[in-house]
């Protein structure tokens, strides 16, 4: 064991002894790349959220939700190393975890920071050949994807009570440029939305993601009476959130989309 210095994507530099043998994870995302390069002895802690592989999910220490953070838990554990996350996570949990324990924090808005974060996470932990792999299949299968050179206008909902999109400045907007969709909202974040402002917008497809919101069939319905000319359809959330190596099945998940949307869309 070593000590090493790494910066993460918020300019911070930590310090941890390397190769790092006790580690938590706060954000699914992350987790899930953790397991996918063979750390599965090494992780010791994790969110309830973290529900890919569904056997470690099984096995392993939950240390609350990814904003509802058991501090006493995580302290328990003795980690060298969190991974965590700037927007996943609260602000006030992770600096007072940072003054025990090295914390690395990701900062992932587009495609490329998704990758950056997959390497630097191998080089974190000892497993820089296997993240390579993984950043250089999620990157070729990317740039294979021919979205339309006329996009489609979408509407993106992650919540009811209130109604919340994903606008500008997401994870979540730059998957839907590469699905070939162009985001009708030209706010940041996820603002709040009456179904009377957005119809202003026009949207041609409205796309009802699996989380965090659980949205069913039966809002498609209820949606369809706002927007009648509108494709209304349920997406799988993580295929658009999730920037770990779940993105290995994105690009298959997007084309095959984009393929059904075409093929159902009255709007040519």
């Amino acid at each position: 064991m070593q000590n090493k210095i790494f910066t993460d994507q918020l300019g911070r530099t930590i310090s941890i002894n390397y190769p790092p043998q006790r580690i938590i994870s706060l954000v699914p995302s992350q987790t899930e790349l953790l397991f996918d390069l063979g750390l599965d002895e090494e992780v010791v802690g994790i969110s309830k959220f973290c529900i890919h592989p569904a056997e470690q999910f099984q096995k392993k220490t939950k240390i609350g939700g990814t904003k509802t953070l058991n501090i006493d838990k995580i302290r328990a554990l003795k980690p060298d190393l969190i991974i965590a996350n700037k927007e996943e996570n609260q602000q006030e949990h992770i600096e007072a975890l940072a003054q025990e324990f090295p914390v690395w924090i990701s900062d992932i808005h587009i495609l490329a920071e998704a990758l950056d974060m997959i390497i630097q996470v191998g080089k974190l932990t000892g497993t820089e050949a296997k993240a390579k792999e993984i950043a250089t299949t999620i990157r070729s299968d990317f740039e294979a994807l021919t979205p339309s050179s006329k996009p489609l206008k979408a509407a993106y909902f992650i919540w009811k009570h209130p109604y919340m999109l994903a606008a500008k400045h997401t994870f979540i907007d730059d998957m839907l440029k590469y699905c070939g969709f162009e985001n009708v909202l030209t706010e940041t974040r996820y603002p709040e939305i009456t179904l009377e402002a957005l119809q202003e917008l026009q949207p041609q497809v409205i796309l009802l993601s699996t989380e965090p919101y659980p949205f069913k069939q039966k809002h498609i319905e209820e949606l369809q009476k706002y927007f009648p000319k509108a494709f209304i359809t349920l997406v799988d959330g993580e295929m658009f959130s999730w920037y770990g190596s779940r993105l290995l099945k994105a690009p298959a998940y997007f084309s095959n989309l984009y393929k059904n949307l075409t093929i159902n869309l009255p709007i040519k």
